[in-house]
């Protein structure tokens, strides 16, 4: 429960930059469609009409196949580390030194009237925990894999 209701915090603060969840879930819907997954852009960025998100390493498209497969195939700790024996290992732990150093800044296209500033925030794709220990970010996953209805059910969370 101390999970969810941090994520919902978290969410609803990344929400209302945006200017409310609709428009925040709809952004999230804009990278859904995407022809091709944003993260593999050349660019490095992703532009919707809700808001952008840039980052300082291009993504090869294997590395998102790999994260798409072992996002699904966590332990009960939600570890993306597979055992020293599992024949992915190698392949994870490249994945896992490959993006850790990369940042994501999202920065909703609304303007904050106060303060004329846009309300930009980073994200950053794993959580480091030890050296056999790393998390998928909650955050970094809930905007670029869940499903718009996990991500609903964790916004209306009471």
């Amino acid at each position: 429960m101390d999970k969810i209701n941090s994520l919902n915090k978290r969410l609803t603060t990344i929400s209302d930059s945006f200017g409310g969840m609709n428009f925040f879930l709809q952004f999230l819907e804009e990278i859904r469609e995407a022809k091709h997954h944003p993260l593999t852009a050349g660019n490095s960025y992703f532009n919707s009409s809700f808001g952008n998100i840039k980052w300082n390493k291009v993504i090869f498209k294997d590395k998102i196949t790999l994260l798409l497969k072992i996002r699904l195939e966590t332990n009960e700790d939600d570890n993306i580390i597979p055992n020293k024996e599992d024949k992915q290992y190698k392949k994870v732990l490249n994945l896992v030194r490959t993006l850790k150093p990369i940042i994501f800044t999202i920065t909703p296209n609304n303007i904050d009237d106060i303060n004329n500033e846009n309300k930009s925030f980073t994200v950053k794709p794993f959580d480091i925990i030890g050296e056999d220990k790393t998390v998928l970010n909650p955050i970094f996953d809930l905007i670029f894999f869940s499903s718009i209805d996990k991500v609903k059910k964790i916004l209306l969370y009471k």
